[in-house]
């Protein structure tokens, strides 16, 4: 009678060990089909982004971006170890979206034709090509809706570009060096407080990384995402 009351307790656990396993799995796959479709759309996303500065540093009278190749949608030159991979890992870690950045596109402001000013443009430049491109996903998902296409793949696409093209800019405005922000800042102090306010850039990616993993950073730019992708998604409902 005990080695059957044994065996049974042995098969208990391992049945308990196998459905643990197998939800497990369940949860992964789940997460690698997740990602599948939104490494892609975060990738274009960022390189967008850089685009957008190299495009209006060129405007502004500074080719750099496009001597050395920047000017391109070919992901290889955009890939940054720190915003490419290693932030994205530690923002599906600490439970974050998705999210990350590319490889800075080179500006020398020394050729803008006002560096104060023509910063701030440059630095602006992203932000707004990702809200753009959110804005143009938020139609393309009305139109979806409209069509009465009922594939949830295209559904969960297009709503996650506009909610990381809302992230992205939300993420980047936030006056922290390098991000875009920061620059934005710059430009509007005064020359000596501008000079002082970036002394920090150094550190400014152990700040970000440091807000980031706390979870602060999520809780203090989530409701102004939410806000705007309402605003995006929400007059579907009304039309």
């Amino acid at each position: 009678a005990f080695f059957n009351k044994a065996k049974k307790a042995v098969a208990i656990c391992q049945w308990r060990v196998k459905a643990r396993f197998f939800s497990y799995f369940l949860l992964l796959t789940s997460k690698l089909m997740t990602w599948l479709y939104q490494i892609p759309i975060l990738l274009f996303s960022v390189i967008l982004h850089e685009y957008a500065h190299g495009w209006m540093a060129g405007r502004k009278g500074d080719d750099t971006a496009r001597v050395m190749g920047r000017l391109t949608f070919n992901p290889i030159p955009h890939i940054d170890p720190v915003g490419s991979i290693l932030l994205p890992l530690i923002a599906s870690l600490t439970g974050g979206p998705l999210i990350g950045w590319a490889k800075p596109v080179p500006v020398n402001p020394y050729r803008l034709g006002d560096p104060v000013r023509d910063m701030m443009w440059v630095g602006a430049a992203g932000p707004v090509s990702n809200l753009l491109l959110a804005a143009a996903c938020s139609l393309a998902l009305f139109v979806v809706r409209f069509a009465g296409v009922g594939d949830p793949l295209i559904f969960s696409f297009l709503r996650y570009a506009v909610v990381i093209n809302v992230l992205l800019p939300v993420f980047n405005l936030v006056p922290v060096p390098p991000l875009d922000g920061s620059r934005i800042v710059a430009g509007l102090l005064p020359p000596r407080l501008a000079h002082e306010y970036m002394k920090i850039e150094p550190y400014g990616i152990f700040i970000i990384f440091i807000l980031i993993s706390s979870g602060f950073f999520w809780r203090m730019i989530m409701p102004v995402v939410y806000s705007i992708v309402g605003l995006l998604v929400g007059w579907h409902t009304i039309i």
